[in-house]
């Protein structure tokens, strides 16, 4: 009797592991996309350029009133206590400080009523009239020199192609009330007035010339002391030692530095503003993150304009 072996069974498969249960979808780790990222680049973009716009226009012409006020304040203390400067030096013997408030011009023709700071650079000149630091000053022997903006913070100087021949202005100093007498107006190249008589005194007002904001050549009118001349104090820098940001058309180099610190701020404010964008919302990020790059902007905006012509 024969017996039949049976066929062995299939292997059987494992059975799976138990997933655990999921208490539903997880979401999606946010990231910034390319698009927000343009975008805030974009803006950043824009932001200096308004910062540009408005530090060369409104917001300048509304830091010069500021500055205007304050600096005469400053001027009219200074004349009463008798220690305003009448030199390079102060009464201490030290070199004045670039930006001290050293006399007060009157154009009546004009309206103009200007502060006149010590120096001639950009950062100066944002405040108003400078008196060029290596020439007398007002009603002093000899020829003394202030340069004015054309358009920028105010346009102090704006108006002076409108003074004619004859014309008068002051110039209150330490040493007293100045008048002078407009004897040209002339702009670079054209023919110079012969010089000023020896120990008589001469002051050149000096601003950009040309379409605003782009001046290609300076303006200049000439004017002598009609009033009795003051002594004058030794004046140790001479012109061949005034810095090149202290000329007219004059750019100041010593802002590339700040310029650069600013800049890397705004580009770190940039980069947190698209990361707040990705994680919190637009709405969130536009109100922490517009006043932080508008106060950069600014920033950025008052350092590349001492970059530009003094004279701008």
């Amino acid at each position: 009797m024969s017996t039949t072996l049976a066929p062995p069974a299939p292997p059987t498969s494992p059975a799976p592991a138990a997933v655990p249960a999921s208490d539903g979808p997880r979401p999606d780790r946010p990231r910034p996309d390319r698009p927000r990222l343009v975008g805030a680049c974009l803006a950043i973009t824009a932001a200096l350029l308004l910062g540009l716009l408005l530090e060369l226009g409104p917001l300048g012409a509304l830091r010069h009133l500021r500055d205007h006020e304050t600096g005469y304040a400053e001027l009219r203390e200074s004349l009463a206590l008798g220690t305003t400067p009448i030199g390079q030096l102060d009464h201490d013997g030290r070199p004045v400080e670039p930006g001290t408030p050293v006399a007060l011009l009157e154009v009546p023709q004009l309206g103009l009523r200007e502060v006149v700071r010590e120096g001639t650079a950009g950062g100066v000149l944002e405040a108003g009239p400078g008196h060029r630091r290596d020439t007398p000053m007002p009603g002093q022997a000899g020829t003394s020199v202030l340069l004015g903006r054309q358009a920028g913070y105010g346009g102090p100087f704006a108006a002076l192609r409108e003074l004619r021949t004859g014309e008068t202005f002051t110039v209150t100093t330490g040493q007293g009330k100045h008048r002078f007498r407009i004897i040209d107006v002339r702009r670079a190249g054209d023919p110079v007035p012969a010089a000023a008589k020896e120990g008589a005194g001469r002051l050149v007002l000096v601003t950009g010339d040309g379409p605003r904001y782009a001046p290609a050549g300076t303006l200049l009118v000439d004017a002598d002391l009609v009033t009795a001349v003051e002594p004058a104090n030794a004046r140790p820098l001479t012109a061949a030692a005034l810095p090149a940001a202290e000329q007219a058309m004059g750019t100041d180099n010593a802002a590339w530095t700040p310029l650069v610190l600013w800049g890397e701020a705004l580009l770190l404010a940039a980069v947190g503003l698209s990361t707040a964008w990705a994680r919190w919302g637009r709405r969130q990020a536009w109100a922490v993150g517009v006043p932080v790059v508008a106060a950069l902007a600014l920033a950025v905006a008052d350092q590349a304009v001492r970059l530009l012509p003094n004279l701008l």
